[in-house]
């Protein structure tokens, strides 16, 4: 069976995600799969979108903060 591909475009437009987020994820080796083609990136048609893994709160932060012993 023959595994199809699709570019930066036509992932970010199926996870309704950018195109410079999808680029990321590849770069960070988040998608499975993903590799590069010169200059650009083919993504297994089948593939996940991961989960979305950044900080969206100062708790982390602030946590931290505290753990070291700062207000």
């Amino acid at each position: 069976m023959e595994q199809k591909y699709l570019s930066l475009k036509e992932t970010a437009a199926k996870w309704g995600i950018s195109d410079r987020r999808i680029n990321t994820l590849c770069l960070e080796n988040r998608i499975p799969g993903a590799f590069k083609v010169g200059n650009s990136w083919a993504v297994p048609a089948n593939a996940e979108k991961p989960n979305d893994e950044r900080i969206k709160s100062g708790k982390y932060i602030v946590k931290k903060e505290k753990e070291d012993g700062f207000k």
